[in-house]
C-alpha cells in the first residue's frame, strides 16, 4: 500500500502540481510516506542574496533555518560539497567518503542534531548555467534512514526539484536569456585553447591560419559579451557549451578531416 501512494504521488509531482503550494502538500505527504520527518529543496547560493530567483522549500525547524541562513551556511554545507561528487542520491553516512571533512563540518552537523536534524539522504542536481541543487530527505535525530525507500525518494527528489525549476522559471524568475552559440569552429578553437594550446598549435591541429584561430576565438567572446579568453572558458563550461571532458587533451577525429 505504501509502495502504491508513493507512486501515485511520483505521478502527481509530474503531471498535477501547479502551484508551489501544491509542491508543498505533494512533498509534505511523500516525506510521511518515505520515513522522513523533514525534507529541503534547493539551489546552493546564499538565500539572503538570492533576491527570491532561488529554488527554496522546506520544513525543517524553524530554529535550524534561522541558524543557517544567518552564517550563510548554504555556500559551504558539506552536503551541499558532497553532491557535486556523485550524480545519485546518497546518505549522509557517505560524506566523508565524497569530501574532505573538516571541523566546521562535523560541527555543523553536531548543530543539526541539537536544533532537530538527524540523519539525511540528499539528491544532486545539477543543469548547467544555473546554480546547484539538492532535495534532501532527513529524520528526526535518533531515527534511522529508510533503506528500503531510498530508491522512492531518488525518484521523488529529482521530479521535486525539476517541478520546482518549471514553477519558479514561470513565476518567480525572470526568463533564461537564450544562451549564445558558437560555430563548430569556434567551438573547437575554444575546446583546444582550453586544453592548453596556443594559437600556433590550434592552426596546426585545425589546418587553418593563427590568424583565422584569432579572429574565430575573439568572435567567441564577444557572442559571450567579454573579451578575456580564461572568462569564455568559465562560461563555455558553465552553461554547458564546453564539458570538463572536452578540456581533457584527448585528440579529436573530427579536427583532422
Amino acid at each position: 500500500m505504501v509502495a502504491q501512494a508513493l507512486e501515485t504521488r511520483l505521478y502527481d509531482l509530474v503531471g498535477k502540481v501547479k502551484t508551489v503550494v501544491d509542491l508543498d502538500t505533494a512533498l509534505t505527504e511523500i516525506t510521511q510516506l518515505l520515513g522522513f520527518q523533514y525534507f529541503a529543496l534547493s539551489h546552493h547560493v546564499d538565500i539572503s542574496k538570492s533576491r527570491g530567483k532561488a529554488i527554496r522549500l522546506h520544513n525543517y525547524p524553524q530554529i535550524w533555518v534561522d541558524h543557517y541562513d544567518k552564517r550563510a551556511l548554504g555556500v559551504i554545507d558539506p552536503v551541499h560539497r558532497a553532491s557535486y561528487a556523485t550524480p545519485i542520491g546518497f546518505p549522509w553516512s557517505r560524506i566523508p567518503s565524497l569530501i574532505q571533512m573538516t571541523r566546521d563540518d562535523m560541527r555543523m552537523f553536531e548543530q543539526g542534531r541539537m536544533q532537530g536534524i538527524g540523519d539525511g539522504f540528499t539528491v544532486p542536481v545539477h543543469v548547467p548555467g544555473e546554480a546547484r541543487g539538492t532535495c534532501t530527505f532527513a529524520t528526526d535525530p535518533g531515527r534511522s534512514l529508510p533503506d528500503e525507500k531510498l530508491l522512492y525518494a531518488q525518484l521523488a527528489g529529482t521530479y521535486a526539484f525539476e517541478t520546482a525549476r518549471r514553477l519558479w522559471l514561470k513565476g518567480r524568475v525572470c526568463p533564461r536569456p537564450r544562451l549564445p552559440i558558437l560555430t563548430d569552429r569556434q567551438r573547437d578553437c575554444v575546446i583546444l585553447m582550453a586544453q592548453g594550446k596556443t594559437d600556433r598549435e590550434i592552426a596546426i591541429m585545425l589546418g587553418i591560419s593563427r590568424e583565422t584561430v584569432v579572429a574565430h576565438i575573439t568572435a567567441a567572446c564577444e557572442r559571450y559579451g567579454v573579451y578575456k579568453r580564461q572568462l569564455l572558458i568559465t562560461l563555455t563550461l558553465y552553461d554547458g557549451t564546453l564539458t570538463f571532458a572536452d578540456v581533457e587533451p584527448w585528440r579529436y577525429p573530427h579536427f583532422l578531416e
